[in-house]
């Protein structure tokens, strides 16, 4: 009986999603739950899995269509699927009857190694788009050099190796041409503007370094910087809530929990899925919660839930290097914060000058309803928090 393969319900305020990747052809054996192919929407990348054991019997929609919620997009034939069975190693025998014809087969292979298919080609840590690239290039990762975060193959790289026209001329991402609509609404929509003012993290390092090891052992997880920002933009938005507030018509909502995104780069675009509440997460529930927002940003598994309810931002460009940058609201939110990378910069302590790890931090604000001495205050105030951790650890 053919089983038909329909799109899944999709999350709140989609309406339809392009056909990414298709993992299987027709006639390729699959099994209940295996992943048949990626929808793109807007935002994330859903998995459509096959309903039950049998074989891909047809494939109704294309890569790049759009497709809606309950649309046909392929049959499958039920049946129960058999592991195919092992091929039994003749050779013992082959070389006992027929000797001679043994040395020709092994010379032979020796000159005519078998051909490698597509689904032999070893793609290591390669993204999807460059996992398909190397697949249709024949390229294994041992021939490529990753560029990415820990060594991850980009399509990039790839391309390099697959010695690929100079030029490249494809289609936008649904999220990258959301992203871009995301943009230009904010450029056109709010006043934005941008102030600025700097840290001296030397306290936050001598945290850091000092129980390192003890929290990780306890915790499973590192401390990283991150939560520090998150648990001192928590506090300082509870002091000036118009900065954790966002414009809707005419109105001003006041959110009454601090639901700060992180801003994460993947080979898909930016993303910035949402810690929910973290006025009631400690350092290591913030360090666990964008750790995992990170893998499943990398491997496409974010979910709508994932990307929604923000009402504040924290993006951090330093860690690509960014001395200073203004970054643009996250609509329909009103402020952002931008990290930049630590510098060792002498700095007056006291009446001396010493070295201290500095940042520089920007806060962009929709002018509209943010006066620039809110903005500023809450920057001092997060700034005082991140010079002196125990103020916003004991809530002061």
């Amino acid at each position: 009986m053919s089983i038909d393969v329909k799109v899944p319900v999709l999350p709140e305020s989609v309406s339809d999603a392009t056909v990414a990747t298709w993992h299987k052809k027709p006639g390729d054996t699959v099994r209940r739950d295996e992943n048949l192919v990626d929808l793109e929407t807007d935002k994330v990348v859903l998995e459509v899995p096959s309903p039950v054991d049998g074989v891909l019997e047809s494939v109704d929609v294309e890569e790049g269509d759009v497709v809606q919620a309950s649309d046909v997009i392929a049959r499958v034939k039920e049946g129960a699927v058999q592991d195919e069975p092992k091929t039994e190693d003749t050779s013992t025998q082959k070389k006992s009857t027929d000797d001679s014809s043994d040395k020709s087969g092994e010379q032979k292979s020796a000159t005519q190694p078998p051909k490698t298919t597509a689904d032999d080609i070893d793609t290591g840590s390669a993204g999807p788009a460059a996992r398909k690239m190397m697949k249709d290039e024949n390229i294994d990762a041992s021939q490529v050099e990753g560029s990415g975060r820990g060594g991850r193959i980009t399509k990039p790289d790839v391309m390099n190796v697959a010695n690929t026209p100079l030029e490249e001329r494809v289609p936008m991402s649904r999220l990258r041409a959301k992203i871009a609509d995301r943009m230009v609404e904010a450029q056109s929509t709010a006043a934005m503007l941008t102030s600025f003012n700097e840290v001296d993290l030397q306290a936050v390092m001598d945290i850091r370094s000092k129980y390192k090891d003890e929290f990780q052992k306890k915790h499973g997880i590192k401390l990283g910087l991150m939560s520090f920002f998150v648990k001192a933009a928590t506090e300082a938005l509870k002091q000036f809530p118009i900065i954790n507030a966002s414009v809707e018509d005419n109105d001003i909502v006041y959110h009454r929990q601090q639901n700060i995104g992180i801003a994460v780069a993947t080979e898909r675009g930016l993303v910035v899925p949402v810690l929910k509440n973290t006025d009631a997460m400690g350092l290591a529930d913030i360090d666990k919660g964008i750790r995992d927002f990170a893998e499943k940003g990398n491997s496409g598994k974010l979910t709508m839930e994932d990307l929604q309810g923000g009402t504040f931002t924290i993006t951090n460009g330093g860690s690509f290097g960014s001395l200073m940058s203004t970054p643009i609201l996250n609509m329909p939110q009103s402020a952002i914060l931008g990290m930049h990378t630590i510098k060792e910069r002498p700095v007056v302590v006291e009446g001396e000058i010493v070295v201290r790890p500095m940042m520089y931090l920007a806060l962009t604000y929709d002018h509209r309803i943010i006066d620039g001495k809110d903005a500023v205050l809450f920057l001092v105030t997060l700034k005082d928090m991140l010079e002196d951790p125990a103020r916003m650890l004991l809530k002061l």
